[in-house]
């Protein structure tokens, strides 16, 4: 293994990304209009490393509006290109789509950034979709957000995690 890699996971964005492993559980919530949340659920989720902790594999089982809800992300760091980086799919969000996300260079914090097209028999709009993975002392959030075709900016889904192994 390089010795590059040894060290962003002794101390760099790989330490952070393998900082996630474990059994999650917490709150799941989603909004439609950033005025009024739409559903809040349990969420419980695993998160595990890939190739010695090169990868984070995020699984997770939650609920909308009590139809179940399955999803995975997975979660890199790439040292050449020094961005963070995440292929999302679930059973409610995504269709069939992967959502592919990468943050800005050499930024010190897991924001990803991505897109996605909605689409109907009248219209193809695309948009937007940032999520941010931050530790809150023992708690991990992960919020995304959507961005509109216009750049306007809300709240969408949010996991309150707490470690429970």
């Amino acid at each position: 293994m390089s010795s590059k890699l040894e060290q962003s996971k002794a101390s760099g964005p790989h330490a952070f990304l393998n900082k996630m492993t474990g059994t999650w559980e917490g709150t799941s919530r989603v909004w439609f209009d950033p005025a009024e949340l739409e559903d809040e659920s349990p969420v419980r989720g695993t998160m595990r490393p890939l190739m010695n902790g090169k990868y984070i594999l995020h699984e997770y089982e939650t609920a909308f509006k009590g139809k179940p809800v399955t999803g995975m992300a997975l979660y890199a760091y790439n040292l050449d290109t020094q961005k963070f980086q995440s292929a999302w799919i679930d059973s409610f969000h995504s269709g069939s789509f992967i959502l592919f996300s990468e943050s800005a260079k050499a930024d010190a914090d897991m924001r990803v950034l991505g897109s996605y097209a909605y689409v109907t028999p009248e219209t193809e709009q695309h948009w937007g979709w940032r999520t941010e993975l931050e530790f809150r002392g023992e708690e991990l959030l992960i919020t995304a957000y959507n961005i509109s075709p216009e750049g306007e900016e809300s709240r969408a889904t949010e996991f309150a995690y707490r470690k429970v192994s």
